[in-house]
């Protein structure tokens, strides 16, 4: 059963591009929309390290996600609700292979000599950041209202 929910949740992570990330810190809860690949269930996206949301993972790794699409029938209401730890990706190695899922899956990331010099600067200057999920729900209503199914991913 793990290995075919495992295989749903991350079908749908492929046909979907854009997560909210929730952190908390010192004013309160936070939530910022991200463009992310999938490195196995783990999400990896690119965030200025000044930004709000990596300041707050810095100091509190726990953290929440979702994908969703968006429709306004309940019955097509689908999506993911993750939450596990986050950290910022350090190691020289995993970073070019993290950042080649980013690129393949944005090719824009692979023509960054066509963008505007801002643009080459600033995706030149961020980090890149790993979340790791304890657990994934995937919400299906068109197999009933407020259906879930739950995937606890153990950590070693």
């Amino acid at each position: 059963m793990s290995e075919l929910l495992s295989a749903r949740v991350a079908g749908f992570l492929d046909l979907h591009h854009v997560m909210s990330l929730a952190t908390v810190g010192p004013s309160g809860p936070h939530a910022v929309n991200l463009f992310y690949a999938r490195d196995g269930l783990a999400l990896v996206w690119v965030s200025e390290a000044g930004a709000r949301h990596s300041l707050e993972l810095e100091a509190e790794r726990a953290v929440a996600a979702t994908i969703a699409a968006d429709t306004a029938d309940f019955t097509a209401v689908r999506g993911v609700q993750m939450h596990g730890r986050a950290r910022r990706v350090d190691d020289p190695a995993e970073t070019v292979r993290l950042r080649g899922l980013l690129a393949d899956r944005y090719t824009f990331l692979k023509r960054l000599d066509a963008l505007p010099e801002r643009l080459r600067d600033a995706v030149a200057r961020v980090s890149l950041y790993r979340l790791d999920p304890d657990q994934v729900v995937l919400i299906d209503n068109a197999r009933g209202f407020g259906h879930k199914e739950t995937l606890v991913l153990q950590r070693s």
